[in-house]
């Protein structure tokens, strides 16, 4: 670790205009973005007296080798620009709220011929209706499921729909009464048109409209003595009121408001936000975030805002009450104010019952925070005793905080490909795995194929490593490219094999001079590690928590290599037989594909058949037939029987 006053900037050089700093490790990756209204305070902070720093602060001034800074204009500047890096450049040391889902609403597509009503995410698109949101997902797909009881609107894909009315037969949806089945004519365009605007106006809160129609169809029936139409209505009737107590309105019913609440220690923190729509809680939402600086609340509330409406314009309501207001209450009402295209509210409720139900979701908080920390507190004993046990055993320097996988896989010698897989912290990294195709000379076996990839991978580390890109400090412009993360050297080596493979992938670091990255292999047989040149294995315990972590890793990169390996060989072998035959160029080979779904669907089908596909007439489906008859599927279709190593 870095002595922080060996980076430590001048106090002169400092500016003391607002801006945003990164702090980078000695690799030149970004671990921590951070605003300031003056640079220099902020700055300053970090190098007077590490001592006094809270422990994570403190991990991260150690872990840092420099830092730089960009000055703007405003603080509102800072604010947009700190969002763009932490997003850019996912800093390990920032309070990120992490969640990559986006919200779930109950869409109807009335830009649509026939209206659907489905479950949508993402962003919003022009001429559908949206309701919500909801979460989890669940409720909201409960919630269709009840509504076309009553609105039997077309729920189903568009493939469907244009099989069902090809065919003249509804999917199982129209057969059980939850679609009207407008694929095969029993209702018109525009009666489905008027049942999907009746959908809609139920959502939109006019429950009781429906419900008071219902009574009065289910008494004329009861008067008609048809005590099974009645019985229907009865059941709609119900199945209305269960949606409707779903949403249970609290607040006036103009009220459109996202409600925060938070609890936390010094360490951790967890965030709740209630979602009210037309005065119902339609939604709630949370996340436990790990605190960095020793933010004060105000400061907390600020970068909680930035980060979960930045990208969600569209999802900004009238109204956000928190639980204090941020620093700078101007210029983030200001900034929500423009994301949203209309003026935004930010308060903290003092009475009411705006302020009951902020107090709620600060009891949610607290009940959150208290079982993240019951579930987790024997899973980062487990984490924190495997990686110090396979130190202990390896009699490695230094922490092993990230450790590399690899592991290689072939059929009988043919479409041999790697993979390179990540754990950080003992979890997975899946966004920093690796894929190598291995051809040539390396592919003769697995010890050439080893080193091949393990000379490829740290070629690449040894050439970003005097990446010019990698600052000293002092200001750096806005869109500066980042060091790219495969340079991120690892801990430790992994490889899967014996002697052999490791004695490989230390032949590979030695080529490149490479003395600090330990190497070690593990066996299948016995799940013996080996290390380079030692002619007896390390036996780790069998119920130990590193035995389990290694194995962990291997069964990761071995999943990550067949995968891999499947999708290659079975490409190369589809192209391999469709490429033999004349006149059926790329265009084609993929329209046939796309229509018949497999190889085998398109070697059954007949001329006609094959003639239905854009492109390809009489002449050529008849060459296509005769070149794929007397082929056998078994040379094409081999999911199974294949030699993997």
């Amino acid at each position: 670790m870095a002595d922080p006053a060996s980076y430590r900037p001048k106090t002169s050089d400092i500016p003391t205009k607002p801006g945003v700093y990164r702090f980078r490790d000695e690799h030149g990756r970004v671990i921590y973005v951070g605003k300031a209204k003056v640079l220099r305070n902020r700055l300053l902070s970090y190098f007077a007296n590490p001592e006094r720093l809270t422990p994570k602060t403190r991990t991260m001034v150690f872990t840092a080798a420099s830092v730089q800074w960009t000055v703007v204009g405003s603080e509102l500047e800072a604010l947009q620009l700190e969002y763009t890096w932490i997003k850019e450049y996912t800093p390990r040391f920032n309070i990120v709220f992490r969640d990559d889902k986006t919200y779930p609403y109950l869409a109807v597509t009335m830009d649509e011929k026939y209206p659907r009503a489905l479950v949508m995410r993402g962003d919003k698109r022009k001429g559908v209706k949206y309701f919500g949101p909801f979460y989890p997902a669940k409720a909201i797909r409960e919630t269709l499921d009840t509504l076309l009881r009553v609105f039997p609107v077309r729920s189903c894909a568009p493939g469907v729909f244009r099989r069902a009315e090809a065919s003249g037969r509804p999917c199982l949806l129209g057969y059980i009464d939850k679609c009207a089945a407008p694929c095969v004519g029993r209702i018109s365009e525009e009666d489905h048109r008027q049942l999907a605007e009746d959908l809609c106006t139920f959502m939109s809160g006019e429950a009781t409209r429906f419900t008071k129609a219902l009574t009065v169809k289910m008494q004329e029936a009861v008067a008609e003595l048809e005590y099974e139409r009645a019985a229907r209505y009865r059941d709609d009737i119900a199945a209305l009121n269960k949606v409707f107590e779903r949403n249970a309105v609290v607040l006036a019913q103009n009220t459109d408001a996202d409600i925060f609440g938070i609890h936390g220690d010094e360490l951790e923190a967890a965030v709740q936000v209630f979602h009210v729509r037309d005065g119902r809680i339609r939604s709630q939402r949370g996340w436990v975030v790990e605190k960095v600086e020793d933010l004060t609340e105000p400061a907390f509330v600020e970068q909680l805002l930035t980060q979960v409406y930045a990208d969600h314009a569209d999802r900004i309501p009238r109204e956000i009450l928190v639980p204090a207001m941020p620093e700078d209450p101007e210029e983030v009402v200001t900034w929500l104010s423009e994301l949203r295209g209309s003026k935004v509210s930010l308060r903290v409720a003092q009475r009411g019952d705006k302020a009951a139900l902020a107090s709620t979701v600060v009891e949610n908080a607290e009940q959150a925070l208290r079982l993240h920390k019951s579930k987790r507190a024997s899973d980062i004993t487990t984490r924190s005793l495997a990686m110090q046990e396979l130190q202990d055993a390896l009699g490695a320097e230094q922490a092993l905080l990230r450790i590399e996988c690899y592991d290689a896989s072939h059929t009988q010698g043919t479409n041999v490909v790697a993979s390179m897989v990540v754990f950080e912290d003992g979890l997975p990294k899946k966004s920093e795995y690796r894929k190598f195709s291995i051809t040539g000379e390396a592919a003769r076996d697995d010890t050439a194929s080893m080193y091949d990839v393990i000379h490829r991978r740290f070629s690449r580390y040894l050439k970003e490593k005097v990446d010019p890109d990698v600052f000293a400090g002092g200001e750096v412009e806005a869109g500066t490219a980042e060091v790219k993360k495969f340079a991120y050297p690892p801990s430790l080596v992994i490889v899967d094999g014996g002697p052999p493979q490791v004695a490989a992938a230390q032949q590979a670091l030695d080529d490149l001079g490479i003395d600090d990255i330990p190497v070690v292999g593990l066996a299948k047989r016995l799940e013996e590690l080996w290390l380079p040149g030692d002619p007896f294995p390390l036996i780790l315990p069998r119920a130990s928590a590193a035995l389990y972590l290694v194995q962990r890793l291997r069964d990761e990169a071995h999943r990550f290599a067949i995968t891999f390996h499947r999708a290659k060989r079975g490409k190369s072998m589809l192209e391999s037989e469709l490429d033999a035959i004349p006149g059926l160029g790329k265009a084609k080979q993929e329209a046939l594909r796309k229509h018949f779904g497999s190889m085998k669907n398109i070697r059954a089908a007949g001329v006609q058949e094959l003639m239905q596909v854009s492109g390809i007439g009489e002449k050529l489906a008849q060459v296509i037939a005769d070149s794929l008859e007397g082929s056998s599927p078994n040379a094409v279709n081999m999911t199974t029987g294949e030699i993997l190593d």
